[in-house]
């Protein structure tokens, strides 16, 4: 089965794997697409042959809505992560930052972050970034379908992306903060649509769990 669960603040992807696995008693269970930790949203989940399916649904496009604080750059370039870096706020216009955000759709080259569950040479970044380590990585390109400001009170920016697997939102959003002339950081990330799976369908784990036990299987 394909299954299209909310996944929490504070869990892991795999937490939720984990905790699917439990409530179905299924062997075979994965993800399609990890969505980091502080992250909220759709994580489509796949047991049993319907597992095979899940590598064709992490391809598909993404949508997104984020909160972007100005001014302040953290070592996750999320709230998780220390402030390591403070720099003033420029005075900005609605206008200006949509002039610069729009800019962003198309072809977009970043490097993945550290904090990240992208392996190289077999270990997940995020185990390196840990233990203070930093490795070469090499620039990845990615499409951004479209991308729009949502709203700006000053120092927080919220906004709505939809683009292609590979895709860093995190390290989107420090690039449009440099682009805006200061730094910043991901206050808040909820993913909203994996290809044809939508937030509105979404299903907590909670309800999931008590659905599952209140229908016979």
């Amino acid at each position: 089965m394909i299954y299209n669960i909310y996944k929490p603040v504070d869990w892991t992807s795999f937490d939720v794997v984990k905790k699917i696995r439990s409530i179905t008693k299924e062997k075979k269970v994965g993800h399609g697409g990890t969505l980091d930790p502080f992250a909220e949203g759709v994580l489509i989940i796949g047991t049993g042959k319907d597992t095979k399916s899940l590598t064709e649904i992490s391809g598909t496009v993404k949508s997104y809505r984020a909160i972007l604080k100005l001014g302040e750059k953290t070592e996750t370039m999320d709230n998780e992560g220390p402030v390591i870096e403070k720099r003033t706020i420029p005075d900005l216009t609605t206008d200006f930052i949509h002039s610069v955000i729009k800019d962003f759709e198309g072809s977009y080259t970043h490097i993945p972050p550290m904090f990240s569950a992208k392996r190289v040479d077999g270990v997940r970044l995020y185990k390196l970034a840990r233990q203070n380590k930093t490795v070469e990585r090499k620039p990845v390109t990615v499409k951004i379908e479209q991308i729009d400001l949502n709203t700006f009170d000053g120092e927080y920016i919220d906004f709505s992306a939809t683009c292609s697997k590979g895709t860093y939102i995190r390290v989107l959003g420090q690039d449009i903060a440099e682009k805006l002339g200061t730094i910043g950081h991901l206050v808040k990330l909820v993913r909203t649509r994996v290809g044809e799976h939508h937030i509105e369908e979404s299903v907590p784990i909670k309800i999931f769990k008590t659905s599952w036990t209140s229908t016979a299987h």
